[in-house]
C-alpha cells in the first residue's frame, strides 16, 4: 500500500493512494489503528507532504561500491553511520534551496526505510518485522563543507536539504528495487539496491545496536554512484521502482 501525508484547503490529512484518488484515513498511519474515511481526493487537487516527519535521521555513508570509488574512500566495513537533521526534511514539488553558489552542492537518490516500530537491539532475521515501508530520499550535501568539517552533520542538514516521498510503500523488496536519479531529464544515477554494501538487514541491526529507532524514524541506505553538483532552476527527479517519483526543483 501507498501512504500519504497531504494538504487540502490547509488540512493536514492522512491516506492511502490508489491510483489517482487518496482515500482519507481517520489518523496518522504510523499509530497503527487508522481506518479508511468515505473521503476521496483527486491527486491533482492536494498538495502532498513529507510522506513522515522522522523524530530522527540516521544516514548511511559509502554504500555502493561504486560510490566508494568515485569518493576515493575505502569500503567500510560496517555501516557508516552519522545523523542529520529532521528539520531539513520537505516533500514532493518543494523547492530546495541552496544557501550559497560558492560550494558544490550534490544531489544524492537514496531509498529511505520508515520504522514502524519501537526497535532496540534488533537482529537481521526480523529486521524488516520493524520497518512500516520505504520511500525516496535524497540526500543532498554541501561538499566544501564536509571537507572542512571532516563529518557529515552541518553539511546535510541546511533547510530543504532532505526532500522525502512521494509516499511510504509498505510492499517492496528493499534490497532489489531499481533506483535513478534524473537532472532536467538526464539520467545522472542508476542503479538497483542488490549492488548495496550492507543490506537493510544489517543496516537495521547495526543502527539498533546503537541507539533506539521510534515509529517515524528514518534511515537513508546510502546513494549509488554519479552523484554530481546542483543549481539553480534544476529538476531534480528520484525514481524508485514500487514507490514513484521525488520531484523538487532547486532555488538558488
Amino acid at each position: 500500500m501507498k501512504f500519504t501525508r497531504f494538504s487540502n484547503n490547509g488540512e493536514t490529512m492522512y491516506g492511502v493512494l490508489e491510483g489517482e484518488k487518496i482515500t482519507r484515513l481517520s489518523g496518522d498511519f504510523l499509530q497503527g489503528n487508522a481506518e479508511k474515511l468515505n473521503e476521496v481526493y483527486s491527486l491533482q487537487d492536494v498538495q502532498l507532504l513529507p510522506p513522515v516527519i522522522p523524530g530522527k535521521i540516521i544516514a548511511i555513508g559509502l554504500n555502493y561500491v561504486k560510490h566508494a570509488e568515485e569518493s576515493n574512500k575505502p569500503i567500510p566495513e560496517e555501516p557508516m553511520m552519522f545523523m542529520v537533521s529532521p528539520s531539513a526534511v520537505v516533500g514532493q514539488d518543494d523547492q530546495v534551496i541552496l544557501p550559497t553558489l560558492d560550494h558544490r552542492i550534490d544531489y544524492e537518490a537514496e531509498l529511505a526505510i520508515v520504522i514502524g516500530q519501537e526497535a532496540k537491539g534488533v537482529k537481521k532475521d526480523e529486521a524488516l518485522s520493524f520497518v512500516f515501508g520505504y520511500t525516496c530520499a535524497n540526500d543532498i550535501s554541501d561538499r566544501d563543507l564536509q571537507k572542512k568539517d571532516i563529518q557529515y552533520t552541518r553539511a546535510k542538514s541546511f533547510h530543504t536539504f532532505k526532500p522525502l516521498g512521494p509516499v511510504i510503500e509498505t510492499s517492496l523488496d528493499p534490497n532489489n528495487v531499481e533506483i535513478k536519479l534524473f537532472i532536467n531529464g538526464d539520467v545522472r544515477q542508476h542503479s538497483n539496491t542488490n549492488d548495496l554494501i550492507h543490506n537493510v538487514e544489517t543496516i537495521i541491526e547495526k543502527v539498533t545496536e546503537v541507539m533506539t529507532l521510534y515509529p517515524g524514524d528514518v534511515i537513508l541506505s546510502g546513494t549509488p554512484s554519479g552523484v554530481g553538483p546542483l543549481h539553480p532552476g534544476d529538476l531534480i527527479e528520484v525514481t524508485i521502482e514500487g514507490i514513484g517519483v521525488l520531484k523538487n526543483t532547486v532555488q538558488g
